[in-house]
């Protein structure tokens, strides 16, 4: 076999979202753009700020600095610096100092050297369900063992059912939060009960459980008093952060993972951060990026572009008979399949040409996704395709 087992089996298991798309491509192909209204991937839409090009067409002027060559794995040390400054500013972790920022392609750069700094082979990971469906990669990539906690009917942390769920092998908590794909943003409270949760296994278990807050989606948020990252609810924690979204870079590939400094070995684990930063191949963050984000960290999309849309979609969905919940951030719905078989719904949305996720992609079967980062003309004839196939049932 010309391709190692494991992947070929990971392979037959590969991201719905991705294989909707293809077939979205397919659908163009067929039937022309125009014709098919494809929801499946969190793509930003909008074009990043004008600062973002006047802060690129500046630093691409600049020579005889040395600004393309490779600098330290974790970084320029300037920026994680002011990342590091602006973290503890805001309180999120007080104390931070440069030396506990490591700058990452993308918070997917950041989830895998994250997790390969922690895990022992078979070290178990907690994720809550349904969740961003390349968690269960990332953790084999590294040995660990995928341990999936369902959340609540309104897509709450079950802070019981985590407790319950944490083992002797338990080494990593994955909390994603506004979510993906659900929007949900954990309330305050939840937060405090889990970090109380987590600190008193630790105990009973006899060492460190990490919290790793996955957060890309932080600025993309719809409520005017949100919490904290997860992140500042428990000691033992690593935040990973990209400007994917907030800047609409997503192809760009700028992240880094902080690491809080009153978790048990932090020292030790931005250190292993470092080091598997440029073994796993990443070598270091693109240059002109790190440069770039230092200064847009007060600059971001226009969040009300996606309130408009989410908005829309969550009042013509209802009008169709969908079961759904307001998301509190992202770019995504997540309603409840008309068909308690959600391929099977997926599949009838695409005789009208309409792409949808299924639940099933994100471990909770029985639901769809759909992302709203889309133009008009997507939304406009998605819904009128969706009511075609709600009046087919």
């Amino acid at each position: 076999m010309a391709v190692a087992r494991g992947v070929q089996e990971a392979m037959t298991r590969a991201s719905w979202i991705r294989r909707m798309f293809e077939r979205g491509a397919e659908l163009v192909r067929q039937h022309g753009a125009q014709n098919v209204f494809d929801f499946t991937l969190g793509n930003p839409y909008l074009e990043p700020p004008a600062a973002f090009f006047d802060c690129l067409g500046e630093l691409a002027r600049r020579r005889g600095e040395g600004l393309h060559r490779y600098m330290p794995n974790a970084g320029f040390p300037q920026v994680r610096a002011a990342i590091a400054e602006r973290l503890a500013g805001q309180e999120i972790f007080p104390g931070l100092r440069g030396e506990g920022v490591v700058m990452t392609v993308g918070a997917a750069g950041g989830m895998n050297i994250a997790l390969k700094t922690l895990l022992d082979p078979g070290d178990e990971v907690i994720v809550l369900a349904p969740f961003f469906a390349e968690y269960g990669f990332y953790v084999a990539n590294h040995g660990g063992v995928l341990k999936t906690v369902e959340t609540s009917a309104d897509f709450d942390v079950d802070v019981g059912a985590v407790a319950a769920a944490i083992g002797p092998r338990t080494k990593a908590l994955i909390v994603n939060s506004p979510n993906n794909p659900t929007g949900r943003l954990y309330p305050r409270a939840t937060l405090e009960a889990l970090g109380g949760a987590l600190a008193e296994a630790e105990r009973r278990i006899g060492h460190p459980i990490y919290l790793i807050a996955d957060d890309p989606y932080r600025e993309l948020i719809y409520v005017d008093d949100p919490p904290p990252p997860a992140a500042v609810f428990h000691a033992n924690s690593l935040l990973v952060y990209s400007w994917s979204k907030s800047l609409s870079v997503a192809g760009d590939r700028i992240g880094y993972v902080a690491v809080n400094p009153r978790a048990d070995g932090a020292e030790a684990i931005a250190g292993g951060l470092t080091f598997t930063n440029r073994t796993l191949g990443y070598v270091n963050a693109p240059a002109v990026m790190q440069l770039a984000v230092t200064r847009l960290l007060d600059a971001s999309i226009d969040v009300n572009w996606y309130r408009t849309r989410r908005d829309r979609l969550v009042a013509a969905l209802r009008d169709l008979g969908f079961e759904l919940r307001a998301p509190e951030g992202t770019f995504y719905l997540f309603p409840r399949s008309p068909d308690a078989d959600d391929v099977a719904f997926v599949n009838r949305a695409l005789e009208e040409r309409v792409l949808l996720v299924p639940g099933t992609g994100f471990g909770r079967p029985g639901y769809v996704r759909l992302s709203y980062s889309v133009d008009d003309r997507t939304i406009d004839g998605g819904i009128a395709a969706l009511a075609r196939v709600m009046g087919r049932r």
